[in-house]
């Protein structure tokens, strides 16, 4: 998997102040997309474990809520397994931080991956230019959805984060 950057103290992209890990590679290409940079699945540069460890050095510090899941696209097929591994190491060393995901995939397209049991909000769908709203919170346009994913998977239907 490639990585364009690794931010912090990001509060655009999620609740609080967040590590945001914007991977490489997306399939969707949006039109008016705020990052067509990360679109290359080749581009930025190797995750490794240099960049690991400075992702969790990151979301390690007190005063950071969580860490979100953007790009590209994370549930990219070449990005999802990597991705997955992170997002269940993230629960399992920082159960009290929050896990923000950001993809062009629906929900109902990608529910059945287990590591998604550890994501706290979904941020799904693709963005469409013609409907920006730039009043939305946490995205774009209005078909996007901000999914608290937890309550959805115990509940069995689609539950917003408000």
């Amino acid at each position: 998997m490639n990585y364009h950057d690794i931010t912090t103290d990001d509060m655009l992209n999620g609740d609080g102040l967040r590590v945001v890990l914007w991977v490489s590679g997306c399939t969707h290409h949006c039109k008016g997309c705020q990052n067509p940079i990360t679109w290359d699945i080749a581009g930025g540069l190797p995750f490794d474990k240099s960049a690991e460890e400075e992702l969790f050095e990151k979301l390690n510090k007190k005063h950071i809520s969580g860490i979100t899941f953007s790009g590209g696209d994370p549930m990219h097929p070449l990005n999802r397994e990597e991705v997955c591994r992170l997002i269940k190491k993230t629960h399992d060393l920082y159960p009290n931080k929050t896990i923000w995901l950001y993809t062009g995939f629906l929900f109902e397209d990608i529910k059945d991956i287990d590591e998604l049991k550890y994501v706290d909000v979904l941020a799904d769908g693709r963005f469409e230019e013609d409907k920006l709203d730039n009043n939305l919170h946490w995205v774009g346009s209005p078909n996007q959805r901000v999914i608290d994913v937890k309550k959805t998977l115990q509940e069995g239907v689609i539950v917003l984060h408000n």
